[in-house]
């Protein structure tokens, strides 16, 4: 005998929906409009709610992902494919709409890729009553960057990926336009000669996770970031000297923490002279957040002051420089 789910009290209907994971919501919803309008009514009583809206627009795969705050597992929800792609699952049509099932997910086919995405990252967040938390593109994602400025107020982490090279103009649009609230993480491939003579942030944090060539000194100064992380470093010793009697002036009062791991071999000369170390052998550590929560501690570093009574670590070999600033205004 049929269960009589729409009949049922509020609290009763609580109760089962909290039972469900977020991509059996989304396929339940497509059951009928008096479905969708009882789950949505339900996620609409929940704020704050315990989910996260993130979108993934990357290597031509389109997909809506749903994760609680307090982890970082990523549920797909939602996918939007090429109505060429019909042919591996099943499909019936639906507000003009093409949707089926490919394992466990809901798939929506459209001829177009940005207006499919579009249509998908609306319809979860209308469902669930959310904003975007994040998305993670390629250069063919970047028309997401003003779409969701437009869309909401509410900003958002961003993780650009492009491992094709040549992705200067790109990039540079990414840094000029992508409004980060916490995260901001790059990992692509750019030209020898490609530089960045903009501002960045305020944001919380900033990993550029392969071919950091590009960031220099000014870099450095200019982005409104409380935790930096490079890797394949090209900045000189002098320069690094420079930021940090930069530091020591007042300057980057955000900053947390800086990591730098060097592209080649990196010889820091004449270091206690040029950086007035006033203590030796501290140690010191700092979490952060990178595929991952991440520990790094460090031992027999030096120790800086600067004005206003800051006072940081500093610790490097031959392949990374750190900064960790131990008090802070």
């Amino acid at each position: 005998m049929p269960f009589p789910i729409l009949r049922s009290s509020f609290v009763v209907l609580s109760e089962i929906i909290s039972l469900l994971e977020p991509n059996e919501i989304v396929t339940a919803s497509f059951c009928s409009k008096n479905v969708k309008r009882l789950l949505k009514r339900h996620y609409q009583r929940r704020k704050p709610s315990e989910w996260r809206l993130n979108m993934i627009d990357c290597q031509s795969h389109g997909r809506v992902e749903i994760a609680k705050i307090c982890g970082n597992n990523c549920q797909p929800v939602l996918l939007a494919k090429h109505t060429s792609d019909l042919k591996e699952c099943k499909s019936i049509e639906i507000n003009g709409y093409k949707k089926g099932f490919a394992s466990k997910n809901a798939v929506i086919h459209f001829e177009n890729r940005v207006m499919g995405l579009k249509t998908i990252v609306d319809y979860a967040a209308n469902l669930f009553s959310l904003d975007v938390h994040g998305i993670l593109i390629d250069r063919n994602g970047n028309w997401a960057i003003d779409w969701i400025n437009n869309r909401q107020e509410t900003l958002i982490d961003y993780s650009w990926v492009d491992r094709n090279g040549g992705g200067d103009k790109e990039l540079n649009y990414v840094l000029r336009n992508a409004r980060a609230s916490d995260n901001c993480a790059i990992e692509g491939s750019v030209s020898e000669n490609f530089r960045f003579n903009g501002n960045l942030g305020p944001m919380r944090r900033l990993y550029i996770l392969k071919n950091g060539h590009w960031v220099t000194l000014n870099n450095l100064i200019d982005f409104d970031v409380m935790s930096i992380f490079v890797k394949g470093s090209r900045i000189s010793v002098s320069d690094i000297y420079s930021f940090l009697r930069h530091w020591r002036a007042g300057g980057s009062s955000r900053l947390k923490f800086l990591k730098l791991e060097f592209e080649n071999d990196t010889v820091f000369g004449n270091f206690e002279e040029e950086v007035k170390v006033v203590k030796r052998g501290i140690s010191a550590g700092y979490r952060l957040q990178i595929g991952g929560e991440r520990h790094f501690h460090f031992d027999n570093g030096y120790g800086i002051c600067g004005n206003g009574g800051r006072k940081a670590l500093i610790q490097f070999e031959i392949r990374h420089f750190v900064i960790i600033v131990l008090n802070g205004k």
